[in-house]
C-alpha cells in the first residue's frame, strides 16, 4: 500500500509491461513510467528475436515500441508514460517534433522525450504549444534545466518533466544526487511548472535519497523498486543520510531563471554520449542501417 506520507511520483524506468505488472503487485501503485531506446530494445521479445539474427524494419521498431507502450498505458491508465524520440546528433527539431506529435497519439497519457540540446529544446518550444506534455532527459547540468525552464514557461504544472540523470554523472566520480539537489534547490522559487524526475537511478540508496530530497517524481529500474518494497516501501527520515562514498561534490550556481533560453551554456558531454548511446540501441534494431 503506498505510504501516506509518500508526496513523490513513483515510476518504473523499463520497457517491459511484464515488470509494470509485477512492480505493481509489489508496491500496490505505480504513478507512470519511463521508456527509452535502450530499454526498449532490452525488452524479452525484441531481445529474443534481436539473438535468432532477426531485425526490424524502421515500421516495424514503432508499432513495436507502440505496442509496448499502449500495454504499459493499460496497466497505468493514471499515470504517465515517457515515450523518446529517435534523434541522433544530426538530428533536427523539427524531425523530433513530428515523432513525438505521432508518439503522443498512441497513448493518452504520454510524456514525449526530447534530449536536453537546441534542437530538443526547439521542439519542446513547439510541442508545448500544441498542449503536447514533454520530458526532456539527459540532463546533467543546472544550466540545461534552467534553459529547460525558461523555454516552457507557458506550459501549465504537468506539462513538463525534466530528467536530470544521476547514475552517470557517479560514474564520472561526480555526485550525481547533488544534480537532484541543485535542480530542486533553483527550481524553488519558481512557478512550479517544471517537475524534477530524478532519473538514472542505479539503487535502492539513489531512490531514498530522491525522496528526501523531495524530487517531484522518481523513476528507478524493477531491482530497486523491487528492493525498496521487500523493505516495507521505506520513506527516509530528518536522520536519514546520504552515502555519496567520496565522490565529487557538484556545487550549486546561482541562475538567473528570466534569461531567454537561448542564452544558455547547454552542451555537456554525457548528453552528447547519451544520445549516442541511444541511437545505436535504437539503431541496432533495425535491418535497415
Amino acid at each position: 500500500m503506498q505510504p501516506k506520507t509518500l508526496k513523490t511520483k513513483i515510476f518504473l524506468d523499463s520497457g517491459d509491461s511484464d515488470e509494470t505488472k509485477e512492480i505493481i503487485s509489489l508496491l500496490g501503485f505505480l504513478d507512470g513510467q519511463t521508456t527509452n531506446p535502450t530499454l526498449i530494445s532490452k525488452n524479452p521479445y525484441a531481445k529474443e528475436r534481436f539473438k535468432r539474427g532477426g531485425k526490424f524494419s524502421t515500421k516495424e521498431i514503432y508499432d513495436f515500441y507502440k505496442q509496448v507502450v499502449k500495454e504499459i498505458s493499460g496497466l497505468i491508465p493514471q499515470g504517465s508514460i515517457s515515450i523518446e524520440t529517435y534523434a541522433d546528433h544530426s538530428t533536427k527539431a523539427k524531425a523530433m517534433f513530428e515523432q513525438g506529435k505521432e508518439m503522443c497519439s498512441w497513448i493518452p497519457n504520454a510524456h514525449i522525450k526530447y534530449p536536453a540540446t537546441k534542437e530538443g529544446l526547439q521542439a519542446a518550444v513547439q510541442s508545448i504549444e500544441e498542449g503536447m506534455r514533454i520530458n526532456m532527459t539527459l540532463c546533467f547540468q543546472q544550466e540545461q534545466a534552467a534553459a529547460v525552464y525558461s523555454a516552457t514557461k507557458r506550459a501549465h504544472k504537468g506539462q513538463v518533466f525534466i530528467s536530470p540523470f544521476v547514475g552517470r554523472l557517479d560514474d564520472q566520480g561526480k555526485n550525481g544526487m547533488d544534480i537532484i539537489k541543485n535542480i530542486i534547490k533553483m527550481y524553488k522559487d519558481g512557478d512550479t511548472h517544471v517537475e524534477v524526475l530524478a532519473a538514472s537511478l542505479r539503487n535502492i540508496d539513489h531512490l531514498l535519497y530522491s525522496l528526501k530530497l523531495g524530487a517531484d517524481i522518481v523513476t528507478a529500474p524493477f531491482k530497486a523498486l523491487k528492493e525498496w518494497a521487500q523493505k516495507g516501501l521505506p520513506i527516509p527520515q530528518d536522520n536519514y543520510r546520504y552515502n555519496h562514498k567520496n565522490l565529487e561534490d557538484i556545487p550549486y550556481r546561482e541562475i538567473d531563471l528570466t534569461k531567454n533560453w537561448q542564452e544558455f551554456n547547454i552542451s555537456h558531454e554525457l548528453t552528447t554520449k547519451g544520445i549516442e548511446r541511444f541511437s545505436n540501441d535504437w539503431n541496432k534494431l533495425n535491418s535497415f542501417i
